[in-house]
């Protein structure tokens, strides 16, 4: 068993918490030390929602790995609970890749991003940020806002929309008059008011969640959500990356991220699955998607050749 340790790291002034899995053979390192691969989940997603065996497969391939929960969420800090902030979250990404680079053992040089959903899509602005990542892995990614918006309109109707913009604003009536977050479902059974309500969101989501995971998020963060783009970032990348297409996929469009790997030129992998956005967590679309990520990360990671 993979000896997973606790570890924290500041961002801004905010303690976020994270599992930090050392590399578990030598096959990878280095003179600088073994590659690390940082992670975080989707929309509302903690890093105990399904996550952990991909960073065990990636830890025993020899590639550490530090698994984080965003603030305001699972068993990082900030108030208040439960509150998705895209910068909040884009700066406890930058603060966990500079975290990554400080631990002893893990060369600096070679740290590597793996996003899923929402987070396919900050990992492309993390590393188009910072030009010193190696490597990217996104899938059934969340490519482009407006897309997500316009797929919400397309499935549930005009009315459905309306009902989350009244949410919206409802809480940021709240924000301003000083209260707390007005909450929403991020994932509800079709018909119901939530953030992902598609037939496949609610079980697909929750049977990858433990017990006591909160099923709620702030509504503001949906007024905002078409203006987040973060494919169109990706031809900033100087590093390679993997975009893995879930074809079936009912929440983070598949033509999104088409376009913004066709965007990104070569610096490209592209693989499809003839699957749904949840399963690629579980069962075979687990195997496939993680097989096809150590394949990729093992190549781009591989220790340097010393002059």
């Amino acid at each position: 068993m993979i000896d997973r340790q606790d570890f924290e790291f500041p961002s801004k002034s905010t303690t976020c918490r994270a599992w930090f899995y050392p590399a578990q053979n030598e096959s990878l390192v280095d003179a600088a030390g073994a590659p690390c691969i940082v992670m975080a989940h989707g929309l509302g997603g903690t890093r105990d929602a399904g996550l952990e065996p991909y960073a065990l497969k990636f830890a025993d391939a020899g590639i550490a790995v530090v698994l984080f929960d965003y603030r305001y969420f699972g068993a990082s800090d900030g108030t208040p609970r439960q509150l998705l902030s895209v910068s909040a979250q884009l700066a406890d990404w930058a603060a966990a890749i500079k975290a990554a680079r400080g631990i002893d053992g893990v060369d600096a040089g070679r740290i590597a991003l793996w996003g899923s959903s929402f987070s396919g899509g900050h990992v492309i602005v993390a590393a188009a940020t910072d030009k010193r990542v190696a490597a990217v892995s996104a899938q059934g990614p969340m490519m482009d806002g407006q897309s997500a918006v316009l797929n919400v309109l397309r499935r549930s109707g005009p009315l459905h929309l309306l009902k989350l913009v009244c949410a919206g604003l409802r809480d940021v009536l709240a924000n301003l008059a000083g209260a707390e977050p007005y909450l929403i479902p991020i994932v509800g059974k079709t018909g119901t008011l939530a953030a992902m309500n598609t037939p496949d969101a609610y079980d697909g989501f929750t049977a990858i969640t433990p017990p006591d995971w909160r099923n709620e998020m702030s509504a503001r963060t949906l007024l905002t959500l078409a203006l987040y783009r973060p494919g169109r970032k990706i031809d900033r990348l100087r590093c390679p990356a993997l975009i893995q297409i879930c074809d079936e996929d009912s929440v983070a469009p598949a033509a999104a991220a088409e376009a913004a790997a066709a965007r990104g030129g070569e610096n490209i992998t592209e693989r499809h699955y003839r699957i749904g956005h949840f399963d690629i967590y579980r069962g075979a679309g687990f195997r496939q998607s993680s097989t096809d990520q150590l394949v990729f990360f093992k190549q781009r990671l591989a220790p340097r050749r010393a002059d």
